[in-house]
Protein backbone atom coordinates (compact mmCIF):
# COMPACT_ATOMS: atom_id res chain seq x y z
CA UNK A 1 0.00 0.00 0.00
CA UNK A 2 1.62 3.47 -1.13
CA UNK A 3 1.58 6.35 1.68
CA UNK A 4 -1.27 9.00 0.81
CA UNK A 5 -0.09 12.18 -1.17
CA UNK A 6 -3.30 14.33 -0.23
CA UNK A 7 -5.57 14.91 1.87
CA UNK A 8 -7.93 13.32 -0.30
CA UNK A 9 -5.94 10.00 0.02
CA UNK A 10 -5.86 10.59 3.37
CA UNK A 11 -10.03 10.41 3.62
CA UNK A 12 -9.87 7.91 1.11
CA UNK A 13 -8.07 5.47 3.71
CA UNK A 14 -10.89 5.96 6.29
CA UNK A 15 -13.54 4.49 3.90
CA UNK A 16 -14.85 1.27 5.40
CA UNK A 17 -15.05 -1.93 3.94
CA UNK A 18 -18.61 -2.58 4.64
CA UNK A 19 -19.08 0.52 2.33
CA UNK A 20 -17.03 1.02 -0.45
CA UNK A 21 -18.51 -0.81 -3.34
CA UNK A 22 -15.54 0.03 -5.46
CA UNK A 23 -11.90 -0.70 -5.63
CA UNK A 24 -9.66 1.81 -3.27
CA UNK A 25 -7.79 2.87 -6.53
CA UNK A 26 -10.92 3.59 -8.29
CA UNK A 27 -12.08 5.28 -4.80
CA UNK A 28 -8.61 7.17 -4.97
CA UNK A 29 -8.58 8.39 -8.41
CA UNK A 30 -12.12 9.98 -7.82
CA UNK A 31 -11.20 12.25 -4.30
CA UNK A 32 -7.64 13.00 -5.63
CA UNK A 33 -9.55 14.19 -8.78
CA UNK A 34 -11.58 17.12 -6.40
CA UNK A 35 -8.31 18.82 -5.18
CA UNK A 36 -4.32 18.11 -3.66
CA UNK A 37 -3.33 18.78 -0.49
CA UNK A 38 -2.98 22.64 0.03
CA UNK A 39 -5.53 23.53 -2.29
CA UNK A 40 -6.18 26.88 -4.07
CA UNK A 41 -8.57 29.19 -1.04
CA UNK A 42 -11.74 29.82 -1.98
CA UNK A 43 -15.15 31.61 -0.21
CA UNK A 44 -17.32 29.51 -1.93
CA UNK A 45 -19.96 27.51 0.09
CA UNK A 46 -22.19 24.79 -1.12
CA UNK A 47 -24.90 25.69 -3.10
CA UNK A 48 -24.33 29.22 -2.77
CA UNK A 49 -23.06 29.21 0.86
CA UNK A 50 -26.17 28.38 2.23
CA UNK A 51 -25.97 24.97 1.82
CA UNK A 52 -28.28 22.15 0.26
CA UNK A 53 -31.91 21.77 1.94
CA UNK A 54 -34.48 19.06 1.24
CA UNK A 55 -36.37 20.87 -1.60
CA UNK A 56 -38.96 22.58 0.77
CA UNK A 57 -38.84 26.17 2.05
CA UNK A 58 -36.94 26.55 4.56
CA UNK A 59 -37.99 28.45 8.01
CA UNK A 60 -38.02 28.05 11.49
CA UNK A 61 -36.11 27.15 14.15
CA UNK A 62 -33.18 24.12 14.08
CA UNK A 63 -32.14 22.65 16.94
CA UNK A 64 -28.60 21.50 17.78
CA UNK A 65 -27.33 19.17 19.79
CA UNK A 66 -23.62 19.93 20.36
CA UNK A 67 -20.72 18.44 22.56
CA UNK A 68 -18.68 21.15 21.65
CA UNK A 69 -18.76 22.40 25.51
CA UNK A 70 -14.84 23.37 26.33
CA UNK A 71 -14.70 27.85 25.61
CA UNK A 72 -12.56 27.27 22.45
CA UNK A 73 -14.79 24.61 20.38
CA UNK A 74 -17.89 25.84 21.74
CA UNK A 75 -17.52 30.05 20.54
CA UNK A 76 -16.28 28.03 16.96
CA UNK A 77 -19.58 26.35 16.51
CA UNK A 78 -21.55 29.65 17.28
CA UNK A 79 -19.52 30.98 15.28
CA UNK A 80 -20.86 29.01 12.31
CA UNK A 81 -24.58 29.24 13.70
CA UNK A 82 -24.19 32.83 13.43
CA UNK A 83 -23.09 32.78 10.09
CA UNK A 84 -25.75 30.60 8.71
CA UNK A 85 -28.09 32.70 9.74
CA UNK A 86 -26.57 35.75 8.94
CA UNK A 87 -27.07 33.93 5.38
CA UNK A 88 -30.33 32.74 5.85
CA UNK A 89 -32.73 35.42 7.53
CA UNK A 90 -35.44 32.55 7.82
CA UNK A 91 -33.93 30.23 10.16
CA UNK A 92 -32.45 30.15 13.38
CA UNK A 93 -29.96 27.70 14.60
CA UNK A 94 -30.91 27.47 18.31
CA UNK A 95 -27.27 25.28 19.84
CA UNK A 96 -28.04 22.98 22.69
CA UNK A 97 -24.47 22.61 23.92
CA UNK A 98 -24.35 19.91 26.71
CA UNK A 99 -21.09 18.39 28.46
CA UNK A 100 -19.15 16.29 26.30
CA UNK A 101 -18.99 13.65 28.60
CA UNK A 102 -22.70 13.16 29.54
CA UNK A 103 -23.54 14.02 25.70
CA UNK A 104 -21.93 10.28 24.82
CA UNK A 105 -22.95 8.58 28.02
CA UNK A 106 -26.44 9.40 27.20
CA UNK A 107 -26.41 9.40 23.84
CA UNK A 108 -28.74 6.48 23.19
CA UNK A 109 -31.63 7.71 25.38
CA UNK A 110 -30.96 11.43 24.03
CA UNK A 111 -31.22 9.48 20.29
CA UNK A 112 -34.70 7.59 21.54
CA UNK A 113 -36.13 10.40 23.53
CA UNK A 114 -36.28 14.02 21.72
CA UNK A 115 -33.11 14.57 20.07
CA UNK A 116 -32.14 18.14 18.31
CA UNK A 117 -33.50 18.21 14.69
CA UNK A 118 -29.13 18.09 13.74
CA UNK A 119 -26.83 16.58 16.46
CA UNK A 120 -23.01 16.71 16.40
CA UNK A 121 -21.07 13.36 16.27
CA UNK A 122 -18.51 11.34 14.68
CA UNK A 123 -17.47 9.33 11.87
CA UNK A 124 -16.69 5.18 11.55
CA UNK A 125 -18.27 2.77 13.93
CA UNK A 126 -20.17 5.28 16.03
CA UNK A 127 -21.96 6.95 13.21
CA UNK A 128 -22.78 3.21 11.46
CA UNK A 129 -23.91 2.14 14.64
CA UNK A 130 -26.48 4.56 14.81
CA UNK A 131 -27.29 4.92 11.37
CA UNK A 132 -28.28 0.87 11.44
CA UNK A 133 -30.21 1.05 14.65
CA UNK A 134 -32.42 3.66 12.83
CA UNK A 135 -31.57 6.65 15.17
CA UNK A 136 -30.35 8.88 12.36
CA UNK A 137 -32.05 10.59 9.40
CA UNK A 138 -30.76 9.55 5.66
CA UNK A 139 -29.46 13.08 4.45
CA UNK A 140 -28.34 11.73 1.29
CA UNK A 141 -30.02 14.85 -0.60
CA UNK A 142 -27.83 17.27 1.15
CA UNK A 143 -24.58 16.12 -0.47
CA UNK A 144 -25.93 16.16 -3.57
CA UNK A 145 -25.40 20.02 -3.11
CA UNK A 146 -22.47 19.17 -1.33
CA UNK A 147 -18.76 20.66 -3.00
CA UNK A 148 -15.31 20.29 -2.00
CA UNK A 149 -16.11 17.33 -0.31
CA UNK A 150 -14.17 14.28 -1.98
CA UNK A 151 -15.89 11.07 -2.76
CA UNK A 152 -13.94 9.29 -0.08
CA UNK A 153 -15.40 11.70 2.14
CA UNK A 154 -19.07 10.61 1.27
CA UNK A 155 -17.95 6.88 1.25
CA UNK A 156 -16.78 7.64 4.85
CA UNK A 157 -20.59 9.00 5.93
CA UNK A 158 -22.03 6.52 4.54
CA UNK A 159 -23.90 4.07 6.63
CA UNK A 160 -24.02 0.28 5.33
CA UNK A 161 -26.87 0.63 3.78
CA UNK A 162 -25.61 2.97 1.19
CA UNK A 163 -26.82 6.52 2.28
CA UNK A 164 -25.43 8.84 3.88
CA UNK A 165 -25.85 10.06 7.61
CA UNK A 166 -22.91 12.35 8.28
CA UNK A 167 -21.79 15.45 6.96
CA UNK A 168 -17.94 15.96 8.15
CA UNK A 169 -16.91 19.17 9.29
CA UNK A 170 -12.76 18.75 10.94
CA UNK A 171 -10.80 16.34 11.61
CA UNK A 172 -7.05 16.34 13.81
CA UNK A 173 -4.81 13.84 14.65
CA UNK A 174 -3.41 11.94 17.59
CA UNK A 175 0.31 12.35 18.72
CA UNK A 176 2.50 13.00 21.49
CA UNK A 177 2.76 17.15 21.83
CA UNK A 178 5.54 19.22 23.26
CA UNK A 179 6.86 22.92 23.52
CA UNK A 180 9.18 23.40 21.43
CA UNK A 181 10.70 26.18 24.28
CA UNK A 182 10.90 23.34 27.06
CA UNK A 183 12.71 21.37 24.28
CA UNK A 184 15.07 23.77 23.13
CA UNK A 185 15.89 24.70 27.20
CA UNK A 186 16.72 21.19 27.75
CA UNK A 187 18.38 20.08 24.71
CA UNK A 188 15.87 16.97 24.02
CA UNK A 189 15.35 15.63 20.27
CA UNK A 190 12.51 13.90 19.08
CA UNK A 191 12.49 10.11 19.94
CA UNK A 192 12.15 7.78 17.12
CA UNK A 193 11.89 4.39 19.14
CA UNK A 194 10.50 3.31 22.33
CA UNK A 195 13.61 2.76 23.91
CA UNK A 196 14.61 6.65 23.12
CA UNK A 197 11.27 7.93 24.47
CA UNK A 198 11.69 6.19 27.46
CA UNK A 199 15.70 7.68 27.56
CA UNK A 200 14.02 11.15 27.44
CA UNK A 201 11.59 10.49 29.80
CA UNK A 202 14.54 9.79 32.56
CA UNK A 203 16.24 12.81 31.44
CA UNK A 204 12.99 14.88 32.12
CA UNK A 205 12.56 13.64 35.50
CA UNK A 206 15.95 14.52 36.55
CA UNK A 207 15.38 17.74 35.38
CA UNK A 208 11.62 18.06 37.08
CA UNK A 209 9.90 17.97 34.52
CA UNK A 210 6.60 15.30 34.23
CA UNK A 211 7.47 13.34 31.49
CA UNK A 212 4.49 12.79 29.89
CA UNK A 213 1.20 14.37 31.11
CA UNK A 214 -1.83 12.31 31.53
CA UNK A 215 -5.13 12.87 32.63
CA UNK A 216 -7.75 9.86 32.62
CA UNK A 217 -11.16 11.14 34.74
CA UNK A 218 -13.21 11.04 31.79
CA UNK A 219 -12.18 7.72 30.76
CA UNK A 220 -11.77 7.71 26.54
CA UNK A 221 -8.09 9.85 26.77
CA UNK A 222 -6.45 6.88 27.74
CA UNK A 223 -7.80 4.97 24.81
CA UNK A 224 -5.71 6.60 22.51
CA UNK A 225 -2.78 5.76 24.35
CA UNK A 226 -3.99 2.03 24.23
CA UNK A 227 -4.18 2.53 20.62
CA UNK A 228 -0.80 4.10 19.76
CA UNK A 229 0.57 1.34 21.38
CA UNK A 230 -1.16 -1.70 19.44
CA UNK A 231 -0.53 -0.04 16.31
CA UNK A 232 3.08 0.06 17.06
CA UNK A 233 3.55 -3.23 18.45
CA UNK A 234 0.78 -5.50 16.50
CA UNK A 235 0.09 -3.08 13.43
CA UNK A 236 -2.86 -1.72 11.70
CA UNK A 237 -4.43 -4.70 10.55
CA UNK A 238 -4.23 -6.10 13.62
CA UNK A 239 -5.75 -3.15 15.65
CA UNK A 240 -8.53 -3.07 13.21
CA UNK A 241 -9.82 -6.22 13.28
CA UNK A 242 -9.45 -6.21 17.25
CA UNK A 243 -11.68 -4.20 17.48
CA UNK A 244 -14.21 -5.65 14.93
CA UNK A 245 -14.40 -8.08 17.62
CA UNK A 246 -12.26 -10.67 15.43
CA UNK A 247 -9.53 -11.03 17.25
CA UNK A 248 -9.08 -12.37 21.12
CA UNK A 249 -8.11 -9.60 23.51
CA UNK A 250 -6.71 -12.15 26.08
CA UNK A 251 -3.87 -13.53 23.20
CA UNK A 252 -0.33 -12.64 23.29
CA UNK A 253 -0.79 -9.55 21.50
CA UNK A 254 -3.00 -7.37 23.69
CA UNK A 255 -1.45 -9.06 26.88
CA UNK A 256 2.33 -7.37 24.74
CA UNK A 257 0.20 -3.96 24.34
CA UNK A 258 -0.69 -3.58 28.22
CA UNK A 259 2.57 -5.02 29.24
CA UNK A 260 4.56 -2.40 27.34
CA UNK A 261 2.08 0.38 28.87
CA UNK A 262 2.62 -1.11 32.21
CA UNK A 263 6.75 -0.28 31.47
CA UNK A 264 5.67 3.38 30.93
CA UNK A 265 3.25 4.15 33.50
CA UNK A 266 6.26 5.56 35.89
CA UNK A 267 6.71 8.16 32.92
CA UNK A 268 3.13 8.94 33.21
CA UNK A 269 1.51 11.89 35.20
CA UNK A 270 0.31 10.44 38.52
CA UNK A 271 -3.27 10.17 39.99
CA UNK A 272 -4.67 10.24 36.73
CA UNK A 273 -7.73 8.86 36.85
CA UNK A 274 -8.42 12.45 39.26
CA UNK A 275 -7.55 14.77 36.23
CA UNK A 276 -9.39 15.65 33.30
CA UNK A 277 -7.55 15.96 29.78
CA UNK A 278 -7.92 19.68 30.08
CA UNK A 279 -5.92 19.31 33.26
CA UNK A 280 -3.32 17.74 32.28
CA UNK A 281 -3.21 19.45 28.84
CA UNK A 282 -2.31 22.89 31.51
CA UNK A 283 0.71 20.94 33.08
CA UNK A 284 1.79 21.25 29.12
CA UNK A 285 0.72 24.01 29.17
CA UNK A 286 2.86 25.46 32.03
CA UNK A 287 5.75 23.56 31.41
CA UNK A 288 5.47 21.01 33.63
CA UNK A 289 5.36 18.55 31.88
CA UNK A 290 7.60 17.64 28.48
CA UNK A 291 5.15 15.70 26.69
CA UNK A 292 1.34 14.69 26.25
CA UNK A 293 -0.20 11.60 24.06
CA UNK A 294 -2.90 13.33 22.71
CA UNK A 295 -5.21 14.52 19.90
CA UNK A 296 -4.39 17.89 18.29
CA UNK A 297 -7.36 19.57 20.01
CA UNK A 298 -5.56 20.27 23.49
CA UNK A 299 -3.83 23.28 21.41
CA UNK A 300 -7.19 24.54 22.76
CA UNK A 301 -5.88 25.32 26.62
CA UNK A 302 -2.84 26.99 25.07
CA UNK A 303 -3.51 30.72 23.85
CA UNK A 304 -3.12 31.43 20.27
CA UNK A 305 -0.68 33.48 18.63
CA UNK A 306 3.24 33.06 20.44
CA UNK A 307 1.82 29.94 22.90
CA UNK A 308 0.22 27.83 20.04
CA UNK A 309 3.17 28.55 17.69
CA UNK A 310 5.11 27.18 20.69
CA UNK A 311 3.24 23.67 20.61
CA UNK A 312 4.67 21.08 18.35
CA UNK A 313 4.75 17.07 18.16
CA UNK A 314 6.12 13.84 16.78
CA UNK A 315 4.82 10.94 15.50
CA UNK A 316 4.26 8.29 18.39
CA UNK A 317 7.56 5.96 18.72
CA UNK A 318 8.25 2.65 16.96
CA UNK A 319 8.64 -0.20 19.26
CA UNK A 320 9.03 -2.92 16.75
CA UNK A 321 11.36 -2.68 13.02
CA UNK A 322 8.99 -5.14 11.84
CA UNK A 323 6.14 -3.08 12.28
CA UNK A 324 7.26 0.42 11.92
CA UNK A 325 5.17 4.05 12.84
CA UNK A 326 3.47 4.81 9.41
CA UNK A 327 0.08 3.89 11.19
CA UNK A 328 -1.89 6.97 12.61
CA UNK A 329 -5.22 8.03 14.35
CA UNK A 330 -7.08 10.85 12.48
CA UNK A 331 -10.65 11.07 13.81
CA UNK A 332 -13.25 13.42 12.29
CA UNK A 333 -16.28 15.03 13.19
CA UNK A 334 -19.18 16.16 11.69
CA UNK A 335 -22.75 16.04 12.23
CA UNK A 336 -25.92 13.73 12.04
CA UNK A 337 -29.71 14.25 11.83
CA UNK A 338 -32.47 13.34 14.22
CA UNK A 339 -34.30 10.52 12.52
CA UNK A 340 -37.78 12.63 12.49
CA UNK A 341 -36.38 16.01 12.84
CA UNK A 342 -39.02 18.91 13.87
CA UNK A 343 -37.68 21.07 11.01
CA UNK A 344 -36.43 18.78 8.32
CA UNK A 345 -35.68 21.51 5.58
CA UNK A 346 -34.21 23.52 8.15
CA UNK A 347 -32.10 20.69 9.29
CA UNK A 348 -30.79 20.35 5.88
CA UNK A 349 -29.75 23.65 4.99
CA UNK A 350 -27.91 24.09 8.24
CA UNK A 351 -26.53 20.46 7.36
CA UNK A 352 -25.30 22.09 3.81
CA UNK A 353 -23.89 24.76 5.18
CA UNK A 354 -21.58 22.88 7.98
CA UNK A 355 -20.16 21.23 4.56
CA UNK A 356 -19.15 24.11 2.77
CA UNK A 357 -16.13 25.65 2.33
CA UNK A 358 -17.12 29.19 4.20
CA UNK A 359 -18.56 27.48 7.55
CA UNK A 360 -15.54 25.60 7.98
CA UNK A 361 -13.24 28.52 7.09
CA UNK A 362 -14.94 29.81 10.41
CA UNK A 363 -14.28 26.62 12.79
CA UNK A 364 -10.57 26.18 12.18
CA UNK A 365 -9.96 30.13 12.25
CA UNK A 366 -11.71 30.26 15.61
CA UNK A 367 -10.39 26.87 16.74
CA UNK A 368 -6.91 26.63 15.23
CA UNK A 369 -6.50 22.51 16.84
CA UNK A 370 -8.34 21.41 13.90
CA UNK A 371 -8.32 20.50 10.00
CA UNK A 372 -10.93 21.41 7.89
CA UNK A 373 -12.49 18.29 5.76
CA UNK A 374 -13.77 20.56 2.88
CA UNK A 375 -10.78 20.51 -0.01
CA UNK A 376 -11.86 24.29 -1.28
CA UNK A 377 -11.38 25.72 2.69
CA UNK A 378 -8.59 27.94 2.96
CA UNK A 379 -5.37 26.31 3.98
CA UNK A 380 -3.28 29.05 3.13
CA UNK A 381 -4.69 30.45 6.75
CA UNK A 382 -3.68 27.74 8.75
CA UNK A 383 -1.31 28.18 11.19
CA UNK A 384 2.49 26.30 11.92
CA UNK A 385 0.47 23.58 13.57
CA UNK A 386 -2.58 22.72 11.45
CA UNK A 387 -0.19 22.97 8.05
CA UNK A 388 1.93 20.16 10.16
CA UNK A 389 -1.13 18.47 10.97
CA UNK A 390 -1.95 18.34 7.27
CA UNK A 391 1.27 17.13 6.11
CA UNK A 392 1.65 14.78 9.25
CA UNK A 393 -1.43 12.89 8.09
CA UNK A 394 -0.84 12.63 4.70
CA UNK A 395 2.28 11.07 5.20
CA UNK A 396 0.55 8.07 7.05
CA UNK A 397 0.27 4.43 5.41
CA UNK A 398 -2.62 3.49 7.55
CA UNK A 399 -5.24 6.05 9.33
CA UNK A 400 -7.55 4.77 12.10
CA UNK A 401 -9.88 6.69 13.95
CA UNK A 402 -9.74 5.99 17.87
CA UNK A 403 -10.97 3.53 19.95
CA UNK A 404 -14.55 4.53 20.61
CA UNK A 405 -15.44 4.86 17.21
CA UNK A 406 -13.72 2.22 15.81
CA UNK A 407 -15.38 -0.78 17.82
CA UNK A 408 -18.99 -0.94 19.30
CA UNK A 409 -20.20 2.37 21.31
CA UNK A 410 -21.22 -0.05 23.93
CA UNK A 411 -18.43 -2.09 24.29
CA UNK A 412 -16.02 1.10 24.27
CA UNK A 413 -18.09 2.59 27.04
CA UNK A 414 -19.17 -0.36 29.48
CA UNK A 415 -16.23 -2.73 28.97
CA UNK A 416 -13.03 -0.44 28.09
CA UNK A 417 -12.83 2.53 29.55
CA UNK A 418 -13.48 0.42 32.86
CA UNK A 419 -10.80 -2.17 32.02
CA UNK A 420 -8.33 0.21 31.37
CA UNK A 421 -9.26 2.44 34.26
CA UNK A 422 -8.36 -0.85 36.34
CA UNK A 423 -5.37 -1.40 34.77
CA UNK A 424 -3.82 2.51 35.26
CA UNK A 425 -4.74 1.38 39.47
CA UNK A 426 -3.50 -2.07 38.78
CA UNK A 427 -0.70 -2.71 36.50
CA UNK A 428 0.09 -6.26 37.64
CA UNK A 429 -2.87 -8.56 36.92
CA UNK A 430 -3.01 -8.56 32.92
CA UNK A 431 -4.12 -11.99 32.62
CA UNK A 432 -7.11 -10.85 34.71
CA UNK A 433 -7.83 -8.15 33.32
CA UNK A 434 -7.64 -9.22 29.25
CA UNK A 435 -9.09 -12.42 30.41
CA UNK A 436 -12.46 -10.16 31.17
CA UNK A 437 -12.03 -7.92 28.57
CA UNK A 438 -12.43 -11.11 26.19
CA UNK A 439 -15.62 -12.14 28.21
CA UNK A 440 -17.36 -9.26 27.88
CA UNK A 441 -17.05 -8.82 24.56
CA UNK A 442 -18.05 -12.77 23.57
CA UNK A 443 -21.05 -11.51 25.06
CA UNK A 444 -21.50 -8.04 23.55
CA UNK A 445 -20.39 -8.63 20.10
CA UNK A 446 -22.56 -11.92 20.04
CA UNK A 447 -25.46 -9.44 20.26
Amino acid sequence: MTRPTSEAEYLASLVPASVRGVSRRTLLRGALGAGTLLAAPTLLAACGGSGGSSGGAATGTVTVGSNQSDAVPKAAIQAVMDAFQKANPGLTAKVNTIDHNSFQENINNYLQGSPDDVWMWFSGYRMRFFASKGLAGDVSDVWKNLSGMSDALKKASTGDDGKQYFVPSTYYPWAVFYRKSVFSKYGYTEPKTLDEFKALGARMKKDGLVPIAFGDKDGWPAMGTFDQLNLRINGYDFHVSLMAGKEAWNGDKVKKVFDTWAGLLDLHQPDSLGRTWQEAAQALQQKKAGTYVLGSFLAQQFGKGAEQDDLSFFNFPEVDSNIGADAIEAPIDGYMMAKRPKNEAGAKKLLGYVGSAAAQNIVVKADPSVIATNEQADKGAYTALQKKSVEFVSQAKSIAQFMDRDTRPDFASTVMIPAIQSFIKNPKDIDGLVNGIEKQKQSIFAS
